[in-house]
C-alpha cells in the first residue's frame, strides 16, 4: 500500500540519513518515478524532503525533523529482545548499556507487547560461543573498535599464522565476531583485508583521518569473503573412527582439516567422523600424531600407506 511505503521511505531517511532516488527504489522494489511520485506526495503533505544534488547527493530530512512512527510488530519486539550476544556486547564493553536501553524500550511498550517480550526471552536464547572453545583474548579491541567509529588509520604489529610479527597501517573499516572469535576488516592500498583481533599484538589510533568507500558493504563483503574462503577448503576425504580422548584435540588439528560430518558415539564411545583435509600429506601428518587413538575406516589405500610407514619406522628402530 502507498501510505505503509510513504512511512518506510521516513524511515530509511531517518536511519541512513541520505539515500538517492535509486536506493530507495532497490529498497522498496518500485521504479524510480514512483519514489519520486512519493517524495511529490510527501512534500505536498508537509514532510520537509529535500533532494541535495551532485556528487554524494540524494533525498534528505532536516536534523531537526523526526516523525512519530508507527509502533514495533510483535515479531520486531521479539527480535530486539533476542538479537543481543552476551559475549559479543561484553567484548565491547556494551552489555550494561545493552541492558539499560532494553529496559527503557521494556517499560515504554504496551502491557501485552511487554509480555510478548518476556516470553520470547524466557524461552529462546542464543549461545554464540563453541563447544569446547576457549575464548580469545582481545586487549586491542577497544582501541580497534574506536579507529573504526572515528575512521582513523590503525598503526598494527600483527602475528602471522607462521609466528612472524609484521608491523601494518591500516584503514579499519569494520569489526565482525564470528562465534567467539572477533575480526577486524581494514583496507591496505585500498584493498579490504581480514585480520583476527586476538593475534593483535599493538594498536595505535593515529591521527589520520581516511575516507571511507561509500559503496563498501561490510555484511556483504563478509558473505562473499566466507564463501570464497569456503571454495578453497580442504577436498581430501577421510572417514575414521576417533576414542573419547581424541576428540578433545580437534579443536587443534594441525594443518587444514575441518569436520564435514560428525556420528554419534559407539557403545565404547568411538565416534565416526567424516574429515577434510587438504591432501593425503596432512591427512597421514595427523592421523599418525593420534597414534592408536583413531582408526581409519576409508580410503583403504591411506591405511595400507601409513601402516606401511609405521613397519618401515618399527624396521628401522629394530636395526638400530
Amino acid at each position: 500500500m502507498r501510505a505503509d511505503r510513504l512511512l518506510s521511505i521516513l524511515r530509511l531517511l531517518q536511519v541512513h540519513g541520505r539515500l538517492t532516488a535509486r536506493d530507495l527504489a532497490t529498497q522498496l522494489e518500485v521504479s524510480e518515478r514512483t519514489v519520486l511520485r512519493d517524495m511529490d506526495a510527501l512534500s505536498t503533505a508537509g514532510i520537509p524532503v529535500y533532494a541535495q544534488r551532485g556528487a554524494g547527493g540524494g533525498w534528505m530530512l532536516p536534523d531537526w525533523y523526526r516523525s512519530e512512527l508507527p509502533g514495533l510488530a510483535d515479531a520486531e519486539v521479539r527480535a530486539l529482545f533476542l538479537a543481543r550476544p552476551r559475549s559479543v556486547l561484553d567484548d565491547l564493553g556494551l552489555a550494561e548499556a545493552s541492558e539499560a536501553a532494553l529496559d527503557k524500550l521494556r517499560a515504554a511498550l504496551p502491557s501485552g507487547e511487554r509480555r510478548d517480550a518476556e516470553h520470547a526471552a524466557q524461552r529462546l536464547y542464543i549461545d554464540s560461543a563453541g563447544w569446547r572453545r576457549s575464548k580469545d583474548e582481545v586487549p586491542h579491541l577497544p582501541a580497534i573498535q574506536d579507529a573504526v567509529w572515528r575512521d582513523r588509520r590503525l598503526a598494527l604489529g600483527y602475528c602471522r599464522a607462521d609466528g612472524t610479527v609484521v608491523e601494518r597501517v591500516v584503514e579499519p573499516l569494520g569489526l565482525v565476531a564470528k562465534g567467539h572469535i572477533w575480526y577486524l576488516i581494514a583496507a591496505v592500498d585500498g584493498e579490504p583485508r581480514t585480520y583476527r583481533v586476538s593475534r593483535v599484538h599493538d594498536a595505535r589510533i593515529t591521527d589520520d583521518v581516511f575516507t571511507r568507500p561509500s559503496a563498501f558493504d561490510l555484511a556483504a563483503w563478509w558473505t562473499a569473503s566466507t564463501a570464497a574462503f569456503d571454495s578453497r577448503l580442504p577436498a581430501y576425504p577421510v572417514a575414521v573412527q576417533v576414542s573419547p580422548l581424541a576428540m578433545a584435540h580437534l579443536e587443534r588439528p594441525g594443518g587444514y582439516m575441518r569436520v564435514a560430518e560428525r556420528g554419534l558415539p559407539d557403545g565404547d564411545g568411538w565416534t565416526r567422523l567424516d574429515l577434510l583435509f587438504e591432501d593425503w600429506r596432512d591427512a597421514g601428518g595427523w592421523l599418525l600424531s593420534m597414534g592408536p587413538q583413531v582408526r581409519i575406516l576409508e580410503p583403504a589405500e591411506l591405511r595400507d600407506d601409513l601402516i606401511a610407514l609405521a613397519e618401515s619406522v618399527l624396521r628401522m628402530y629394530a636395526g638400530d
